[in-house]
Parts: C-alpha cells; sequence; structure tokens
C-alpha cells in the first residue's frame, strides 16, 4: 500500500493573470520563454471537471522524463488525457522526433551542453541527466537517471551509466539541476562525481564534466577544477 500524497495545487487557466497564460506569453514572448509543463498545456488545450490542464500537463512532463518514449495506452493512464488528447501528444512527439536535424550536436565547451538541458532547470525538484557522446563529442541521447527531492538526488552508476553501455558511448557528461538556484556544488555533489569517475573507469566510459544548472546559468565543474 502507498501513502497518499495530496496533489498539488496548480492554478486553472482562467485563475492565471491574462499576462501569465501560456498562450499569450508564447505570442508576446517567444516560444523559449515557456517550460516544459506550459507547452504541454498548450498542447493539451483545456482540462477536465475534475482536473485542470497545468495537473495533466504536469503528470505528461513527469511521465516523459521518466522515459523517452512513451505508448498511447501508458498517456491514457494519465487523468484528464482522453483517446484524443492522446493522439494528439503522440503526434507532437513522433513530429519532434522526425524533425530533429539527423547530425549529431558535437559537444566541445560546457556551453554547448547546456542549451541542451536548460529547459530541466524548471523543476521543483533536483533531476540528475546523462549527456552520452560518441567518439567524436557527438551527442548520442539525454537522459534522466534519477528524480530527487528538492535539495537531494540519490544517484546510482547503474542507472547512469546503463544507457552508455547500451549505445556504446565513449564518454559521458552528467548534469543536475538545483532549485534553489544556487550553483555551489555541495559536498555530496563532489562525492557524487568521485564515485561515478571510479565506475567510469572500470567501464572505460570517462566522465568528462559534472554541470549544476539553474535558469539563469550553469557550473562547470571541469572549469571550476573541481573534478
Amino acid at each position: 500500500m502507498r501513502y497518499l500524497i495530496n496533489e498539488p495545487h496548480d492554478l486553472k487557466i482562467k485563475e492565471m493573470a491574462v499576462c501569465d497564460r501560456p498562450r499569450e506569453r508564447m505570442v508576446a514572448k517567444g516560444v523559449e520563454s515557456l517550460t516544459d509543463q506550459e507547452l504541454f498545456a498548450i498542447l493539451i488545450g483545456s482540462g477536465t471537471k475534475g482536473r485542470g490542464v497545468t495537473a495533466i500537463a504536469r503528470d505528461l512532463m513527469e511521465l516523459l522524463d521518466s522515459k523517452a518514449q512513451v505508448s498511447h495506452a501508458e498517456l491514457l493512464q494519465i487523468s484528464g488525457l482522453g483517446t484524443a488528447k492522446a493522439t494528439l501528444i503522440g503526434a507532437a512527439l513522433e513530429l519532434g522526433r522526425r524533425r530533429l536535424p539527423p547530425k549529431k550536436r558535437q559537444i566541445v565547451t560546457p556551453s554547448d551542453i547546456y542549451p541542451l538541458i536548460r529547459h530541466y532547470a524548471t523543476r521543483m525538484q533536483e533531476h540528475f541527466l546523462s549527456v552520452c557522446l560518441n567518439g567524436a563529442h557527438e551527442v548520442l541521447s539525454i537522459n534522466v537517471c534519477s528524480v530527487g527531492l528538492v535539495n537531494r538526488t540519490i544517484v546510482h552508476p547503474r542507472e547512469v551509466f546503463g544507457e552508455a553501455i547500451r549505445q556504446r558511448a565513449t564518454a559521458i557528461i552528467v548534469a543536475h539541476n538545483h532549485p534553489s538556484g544556487n550553483l555551489e556544488p555541495s559536498m555530496e555533489d563532489k562525492d557524487v562525481t568521485r564515485r561515478l569517475r571510479q565506475a567510469g573507469d572500470i567501464l572505460g566510459i570517462k566522465i568528462l564534466d559534472h554541470l549544476i544548472f539553474g535558469e539563469e546559468g550553469f557550473l562547470s565543474m571541469l572549469e571550476g577544477n573541481l573534478l
């Protein structure tokens, strides 16, 4: 049996100030200004009698954080998503995959990684990510390895290196967001980095860097001589 947790309060779109509504902000400030949850809310369009669109969008975002691809049946398990909206979301995700440029993004400096992961900075919990790279330091995939509490992420090497092994990556960059906005690495951050580097040495998959990031920027442990 699981303890029931009260669902966090999500404002309905009509309860928001007009300037804060996702569609209005997208028109006024551009699509880049919206969080993942707000983008999903636009796609979903409206909520149901029992659930607002922001709550449905949050559940969808969390599902997609947990796995790269989801089935139609998994989308239908989200309370408030019916067949019409689930097929719309599925079509949008597939179009996004098909429209990605065929050439892989090459990573040369830490600043090349930040635009690829910045959207995770808006999460209220820490998300620990692995960016798998091939021999030319081109991005193979970006993976959510774990989701922790607001001030702690529990990380295990098997989650961090699992995709890297499957994709035969030669190196990875790890990263996690600090919801507080403070980019200074904690003692736990340094300890996790040390353990992952040791595991990477055994596996032959080098840890190139550990980025700690927020909405306003990032800290590279490599550049800060903390790696």
